[in-house]
């Protein structure tokens, strides 16, 4: 889509001047580059048109596929954790001062001092600790999955009366033009709709609102056997039907105690990162290998990938007592679920 829209932006000043990119000094073949810097290389064929492939180490700078080292996350890693309060022990200035081109295995490459292995292994762990602290926090998720639901209930009935051509929101991804007005202002749409069609969207953006959300159960991480997760939900909702509360006022219903995986790495799923970076010495500043493992700290951990899988009550239309009794309990059949198959958090 970033593509899409940045051809929109050319064809447009393209169409007010023909000559516009030729007074600031660039042709097609640059507007081509931009747009395959903005997707990253992806094979190891030479396939791009923008810049041959000596020139393949600039392919690096904006969106890295070979080892998830580019701006695009030093931008918002400076930018989310100042404002979230989170410490961002990664110090890209000084890798920038420590970072050359060096020619690895036929083709250049951005590769890195020896001695900053710990820092781009920070790097790594920032965006760990980011997803983990905050873009997949507990309730941050749910939140997330509510105003999915609100938007989907929403789909066909947001421009209720309109023209019959006006797209739904789930098809404004079809054009640049379309999708860039598909903005945060459709929370407020469907908040003061008034139309008996959004009623149930609206009553989940408003328990959003309210923060009526549903009540955390608890958290496990996954162990390393392989779990799919409809054989989770299947064996949580056995265990939902099996445990007998202590209290005996309380019932349990597994379709209000849903199930979510969240899936955390360090960028490469289960592979270690800094395997895929390229680092040179003093002695030799031309030459560059992958880091050796007695380069690194004894204290890097053994696995790069977890999974953690959460549990929450949904309803929050009750009697707030009987919410809290249902929590408790359920807290206490998840422990018991939990106890032969993963690690508690």
């Amino acid at each position: 889509m970033s593509v899409q829209m940045f051809d929109d932006i050319v064809k447009s000043l393209k169409a007010e001047n023909e000559d516009v990119l030729k007074e600031h000094g660039l042709d097609d073949k640059d507007v081509t580059f931009i747009k395959e810097l903005i997707e990253g290389a992806k094979t190891s064929e030479w396939t791009y048109e923008g810049r041959d492939e000596e020139k393949s180490f600039l392919y690096e700078i904006v969106a890295n596929k070979q080892n998830g080292i580019d701006v695009d996350k030093w931008d918002y890693f400076a930018r989310d954790c100042h404002h979230l309060g989170i410490r961002n022990s990664f110090d890209h200035q000084r890798l920038l001062k420590f970072a050359r081109v060096c020619e690895v295995d036929g083709r250049n490459r951005i590769c890195f001092r020896d001695k900053e292995a710990d820092n781009v292994y920070d790097m790594f762990r920032t965006r760990y600790t980011l997803h983990r602290q905050a873009y997949q926090h507990k309730i941050c998720n749910i939140i997330e999955d509510m105003f999915s639901e609100a938007l989907v209930l929403a789909d066909r009935d947001l421009h209720e009366g309109k023209p019959e051509d006006m797209l739904k929101i789930s098809e404004a991804i079809k054009t640049a033009e379309d999708y860039s007005k598909l903005t945060d202002e459709i929370f407020e749409q469907i908040s003061s709709s008034t139309s008996d069609n959004l009623k149930e969207s609206r009553d989940i953006l408003n328990k959003i609102v309210r923060r009526k959300l549903p009540k955390f159960v608890g958290e496990a991480r996954l162990t390393e056997k392989n779990i799919s997760k409809e054989e989770l939900k299947k064996t949580w909702k056995a265990a939902v039907q099996k445990y007998k509360p202590t209290d005996p006022t309380v019932s349990l219903n597994a379709d209000d105690l849903p199930v979510y995986v969240v899936d955390l790495d360090h960028g490469m799923k289960e592979q270690n990162p800094i395997e895929k970076v390229y680092f040179y010495s003093k002695r030799k500043p031309n030459e560059a290998s992958a880091i050796k493992d007695y380069q690194l700290s004894s204290f890097l951990p053994k696995r790069f990938n977890e999974g953690l899988v959460r549990v929450y009550y949904k309803r929050t239309d009750g009697n707030k007592e009987e919410e809290m009794k249902k929590v408790e309990e359920a807290e206490k059949c998840f422990q018991i679920w939990c106890a032969s198959n993963f690690e508690l958090h």
